[in-house]
């Protein structure tokens, strides 16, 4: 047992250490541990919520593409100056309202109307097909997108308390979309890794061996300042809860939304570039991803009641679970 854990951190450090080349890309670099543990074990107190709560939501077959931001600039038409990829919600744009978004139709199968999206990956050796491949060119963000095998949306819990409801709209952001040029990483939530070897995260783009596919886990804030769906940094209503699992006085733990991302095996040494701001370089650094709950009261509160107690249900509507 002791040789297969020596064997899986050396393969770890060999797989995770170095980045595939990207046209301007750096891996990453900064002197940080290049393989680090996804989720960090953290003790439960006798309060913990958790239960877990996986949603199908598609992986974007619709092909919900484009360059607006309805988090972070809303109303503003290509505001991102990059490419975002879209599952849940299917009318998001920078003009969306939160009655339109309530009224639009929806890739999850359970009936969430929320949006959830991040900016794409691209292969640049090849050339991007689709209008909407092209649609950010003219801000260095060209190739073709690799397209998500699997996109999975969960709900969990807090490691020491019980969970309460997001309120209907909630906005939240997750990532640094500059860490490249930010003059401290404390913003940067980049995971990027392969599915052979699950558990393990890097800030850098993986190396993964033929046949392996690589993945990217977004992981939100989840304290919630109680009084607001959004602030006017995007961020001060909704926080990070502190190592311990604990959130700050004041604010409430609600359930913590992950992305999960997985994508086709590609050739080793192909080169990929995160879509970005032109000046960030595609660092893959810079992963960031985005939501709006769109969730009536009452699957909210399925998904509430699902995690407190401590069971693994299929999506919003799902009130039985198991385990």
């Amino acid at each position: 047992m002791g040789m297969e854990r020596r064997v899986t951190a050396v393969l770890a450090c060999l797989v995770l250490g170095g980045g595939l080349s990207a046209a301007g890309a750096p891996g990453g670099g900064r002197g940080e541990v290049p393989a680090v543990p996804l989720d960090a074990p953290v003790a439960h107190g006798p309060d913990a919520s958790t239960g877990r709560v996986v949603a199908d939501c598609g992986r974007n077959g619709e092909r919900h593409y484009n360059e607006d931001n309805l988090v972070v600039s809303p109303g503003v038409r290509a505001g991102a100056h990059h490419t975002h990829a879209y599952v849940g919600n299917l009318s998001t744009t920078a003009a969306s309202t939160d009655a339109s978004l309530a009224a639009a139709a929806t890739s999850c199968r359970d009936g969430d109307r929320s949006t959830y999206y991040w900016p794409v990956l691209r292969r640049t050796d090849l050339p991007g097909r689709e209008a909407y491949e092209r649609a950010a060119g003219h801000h260095g963000n060209a190739g073709r997108i690799l397209r998500e095998a699997a996109v999975t949306v969960e709900f969990r819990g807090n490691p020491v308390s019980k969970v309460v409801a997001m309120p209907r709209f909630l906005r939240g952001i997750t990532g640094d979309a500059v860490a490249h040029t930010a003059a401290d990483a404390s913003r940067v939530r980049a995971a990027w890794g392969c599915a052979g070897l699950p558990g393990l995260a890097t800030v850098r783009y993986p190396r993964c061996p033929g046949g392996d596919r690589i993945t990217r886990t977004l992981v939100f804030p989840s304290c919630w300042n109680g009084l607001d769906t959004a602030a006017p940094d995007h961020r001060a209503h909704l926080t990070f809860p502190a190592g311990n699992g604990a959130c700050a006085p004041g604010t409430f733990p609600v359930p913590a939304l992950r992305l999960s991302l997985v994508y086709e095996p590609v050739p080793p040494g192909t080169p990929l570039a995160l879509d970005s701001f032109p000046e960030q370089q595609h660092s893959p650094r810079t992963d960031h991803a985005m939501f709006v709950n769109v969730m009536d009261p009452a699957a909210m509160e399925r998904v509430v009641d699902c995690i407190n107690s401590g069971r693994s249900c299929r999506g919003s509507r799902d009130s039985s679970g198991s385990g």
